[in-house]
């Protein structure tokens, strides 16, 4: 099934941003969406402006059914969780473990940050998944070189 639509959460968001990869969302995605409690997380230091990326749709009222808050997540992991199940054609964007846990758990389809840069790479957007992947070290994103290795070999990037 080909990913259309996404709602992201805050530590995808920053790596793409920080790391300069941010335009692969719109040239990937049909429709991205941001939570509010996501917005805030990533406003609230005043470091990053996602008003300027008019592909973003923010999202509010979001109500945290009670099988995503009895895993006690953060308020980003909680908020793209319940929109992703509540509208199933979008896939949840998260790096959190115990959030994937939870959508495993809960039927909730997602991807993380290098789901993203290999999906770009099968659609031909990007040449190169170890730029990519350099390119969100740079960004302060912690990837070790035995797991660097690992999805250079899933992008048939030996």
């Amino acid at each position: 099934m080909r990913i259309e639509r996404i709602v992201a959460n805050t530590s995808p968001l920053i790596c793409l941003i920080k790391s300069g990869l941010s335009e692969l969302l719109p040239a990937l995605f049909n429709e991205i969406v941001v939570p509010d409690k996501v917005h805030q997380e990533i406003t609230a230091k005043g470091e990053i402006n996602l008003l300027s990326m008019k592909y973003l749709k923010q999202v509010g009222n979001i109500v945290i059914p009670t099988t995503v808050a009895a895993w006690d997540l953060g308020k980003g992991e909680s908020a793209v969780l319940a929109y992703a199940l509540a509208n199933p054609n979008f896939w949840a964007v998260i790096d959190d473990r115990e959030a994937r846990r939870c959508a495993v758990s809960l039927g909730c389809r997602y991807t993380g940050t290098i789901g993203v840069i290999l999906l770009a790479k099968r659609r031909g957007i990007i040449t190169s998944v170890k730029e990519s992947l350099s390119k969100l070290q740079n960004a302060g994103l912690w990837l070790s070189e035995a797991f660097i290795k690992e999805v250079c070999r899933k992008a048939n990037e030996d």
